[in-house]
């Protein structure tokens, strides 16, 4: 390969620019605007964005006609919750407490996405969240390390299986935003993050780490700093920590623009640095800017840059080309007849299906909760016969396939043709008009659902907020309907978790749907009316107030806590017009069975590294319907090197129990679960006290001390 040639591997442009596309006929901006020659295009390495078995056939022919050498396009694409059958959104995935229908979701979007041409998904973003505001909290599964580091593996399993070269049906994943993305500071996208080394291992790095070590094929750099240098030119983080540390030897690429955005940064003075610092700390893949193929050449020829760099990033894009089969089929598996089978199938809905019912979380339920199919039911609000319930990075979904919400409840009904259905208002904009349609038909019911939530371009990348409320139309809605006396039960469509007050408190049941995907429509009626009892629980925390953010579970002591035996009234650390806690916490969710809890117990008062504890308790359905709890496990250190977190989640179990049904659950505890990043980076765990707190959520819980002997 010429050095030309190699330079243009590296180069990932979107569909307008490749001959065969259905809009080719854009290409001439786009080359003009990045100034790209059409010789770099013939030999660019990967496309993203492309989508459908016959538009990516006929690019890659195209293709492999104008390139020298007949080295096949990567095709990658944002499949980041389903391909055409839509799931719930990352975040309510992680809300089912389930890897398995979240490795499930992956490998069904694989499929869908593999048949129609793409090889490489942009997934899964494992980034911590702890601060609702950020729009792409719903990219994540939560605010928890452990948690999210199922997750990560569950995804990159059901994208990847355990043989990329000989299963067609899967795809290559890139995990993303390394490193530490979801700490942004105030929950502005592509903002500055500035974490220790200590709390980036601790609580930021095992998700991507969790990946890793599951095989993912290729990680994304994140667009924020970490320790003061930004991702895609980190080359401490990239280099030293992901490549050499951890032996990640895949394939690295930017984000979007993230090369040229070094000079915004502020780390590169012009594009030919800002290529030189991005290929020097690892970039294999620039997506979208230019500046590798306008200076790569004349840094090699300079000096600056040692053409070794190059054929490594060349190499490793090459063999993973190699990897999923391009050079045998540079084609794989996009079929445009089996296609039409496989895509948005009945098989795919149905898991589509069960994953939504899992995922919502029923936050409040004074009895209204499961509705009759006997009751008159007025179903209002800007989300009750919408198509927009697939949420962001959905793009090759349908909001015509989707299921309404209106429609299923009518489906659940006896007499359907008593339902009434209003919009009520707009999302963000309330009209009199429409107020007067909907107070005539709450007038009819016996129940008022109504159905209310941000849309689907108010969360996700750039859909920061700094006002998490629902939107003041829909807070007068429900005032106005509160009035009526009717009882109400609201059902949210979002995509993080909401400043709640005027619906918490307004409404005798709040069911949190998320954006929960295709057949999510179907999903809530069945929720609503008992067919299915819910059984999610929140891997985010709901905040009291905005003001609280970022709140989380898994916080750090004070010197001065709240709540502390010799706490003085006024000087600890506290609000004075909101508690510190949140409205409702990580792990919290209920259902229509109840369960209790008898006492927990410890094999023994202390552990060893050689002997681990059991922590055994026994659930019972005391409920009347059958149910599934979510039995959570976590520890607190009491004193350690370095300050620990209150509680930390370290092992969880779902158990289905039929109502009078008993189970006993047992949790291993072993030492290694103890250890963490002293202030040295080293990964051990302490001797001392520690107590272990087992219950239905990490703040309703039972406490067992035990002490660590070595």
């Amino acid at each position: 390969m010429t050095l030309d040639e190699k330079i243009a591997q590296l180069i990932q442009l979107a569909v307008p620019f490749f001959e065969g596309a259905s809009d080719a006929g854009l290409i001439t901006g786009p080359m003009a605007s990045l100034g790209i020659t059409e010789q770099t295009v013939h030999n660019a390495g990967s496309v993203l964005g492309m989508a459908g078995a016959q538009e990516t056939i006929n690019v890659q022919r195209k293709h492999l006609e104008n390139n020298r050498l007949g080295i096949p396009l990567l095709m990658m694409a944002d499949i980041v919750h389903g391909f055409k059958t839509i799931f719930p959104v990352p975040l309510a995935i992680g809300c089912s407490w389930n890897p398995e229908l979240a490795e499930l979701s992956a490998e069904i979007a694989a499929k869908e996405a593999s048949v129609s041409g793409v090889h490489v998904t942009y997934a899964p973003m494992v980034d911590l969240v702890r601060d609702p505001r950020w729009g792409r909290v719903m990219e994540s599964t939560g605010e928890d390390p452990y948690l999210n580091s199922l997750f990560a593996r569950a995804f990159v399993r059901g994208f990847q299986g355990s043989d990329l070269t000989g299963d067609q049906d899967r795809v290559a994943a890139c995990v993303k935003h390394f490193a530490a993305y979801g700490a942004a500071e105030a929950g502005r996208d592509y903002n500055t993050v500035d974490l220790s080394a200590r709390q980036l291992r601790e609580f930021y790095l095992p998700a991507y780490k969790a990946a890793l070590d599951e095989g993912c094929e290729m990680v994304m750099t994140s667009f924020n700093t970490v320790d003061g240098i930004p991702a895609t030119g980190n080359a401490p983080l990239m280099r030293k920590l992901l490549r050499e540390e951890w032996g990640f030897d895949g394939v690295l690429i930017s984000d979007w623009g993230a090369v040229k955005e070094l000079i915004a940064h502020g780390i590169a003075a012009d594009e030919s640095e800002a290529a030189l610092k991005a290929m020097k700390a690892g970039v294999d893949i620039e997506m979208m800017t230019a500046c590798y193929a306008h200076h790569l050449s004349e840094l090699v020829g300079s000096g600056e840059a040692e053409e070794s760099l190059i054929d490594e990033a060349v190499l490793r894009i090459l063999q993973l080309k190699d990897k999923l089969g391009l050079f045998d089929n540079p084609y794989r598996a996009a079929d445009p007849e089996r296609e039409k089978e496989i895509v948005f199938s009945d098989a795919h809905r149905a898991a589509a299906l069960d994953l939504a019912h899992k995922s919502c979380v029923l936050l409040k339920n004074d009895g209204v909760l499961p509705l009759k199919p006997t009751q008159r039911v007025a179903v209002i609000g800007p989300f009750a016969r919408t198509g927009d319930l697939l949420g962001p990075w959905s793009w090759t979904g349908s909001q015509e396939a989707v299921v309404r919400l209106a429609e299923a409840i009518r489906g659940k009904l006896s007499a359907p043709a008593g339902m009434t259905v209003a919009d009520g208002c707009g999302i963000d904009a309330f009209e009199e008009e429409r107020w007067l349609e909907a107070a005539a038909a709450a007038q009819e019911a016996d129940v008022v659902v109504l159905a209310l939530g941000e849309h689907s371009d108010m969360s996700g990348e750039a859909g920061c907020r700094a006002d998490i409320r629902l939107p003041q139309a829909q807070l007068e809605l429900i005032r106005r309907v509160q009035a009526l006396g009717k009882p109400i039960v609201a059902v949210l469509f979002n995509g993080r978790p909401l400043d709640l007050h005027g619906v918490f408190e307004e409404s005798n049941a709040v069911l949190e749907a998320w954006f929960p995907g295709s057949e999510g429509g179907l999903a809530v009626a069945d929720l609503l009316f008992g067919d299915v009892n819910p059984s999610g629980r929140l891997t985010m925390s709901f905040p009291y107030s905005v003001g609280q953010v970022p709140v989380y579970y898994n916080a750090f002591n004070t010197g001065r806590p709240q709540g502390a035996p010799d706490a003085q009234a006024r000087y600890v650390s506290q609000y004075l017009d909101i508690p510190n806690e949140p409205l409702l916490p990580f792990g919290y969710g209920l259902g229509y069975a109840s369960f209790e809890y008898a006492e927990a117990a410890l094999s023994s008062d202390t552990m060893t590294p050689g002997q681990p504890l059991a922590v055994t308790v026994r659930v019972t359905n005391t409920g009347a319907v059958a149910g599934v709890e979510t039995v959570q496990l976590y520890v607190r250190d009491v004193s350690g090197e370095v300050v620990r977190p209150v509680k930390e989640l370290k092992a969880f179990r779902q158990v289905a129990l039929r109502p009078g049904e008993s189970r006993e659950v047992v949790f291993e505890l072993t030492e290694e679960r103890l250890r963490y990043y002293h202030s040295d980076l080293s990964l051990s765990s302490d001797a001392g006290a520690f107590v272990a707190f087992v219950g239905a959520s990490s703040r309703d819980n039972a406490a067992l001390p035990f002490r660590l002997v070595k």
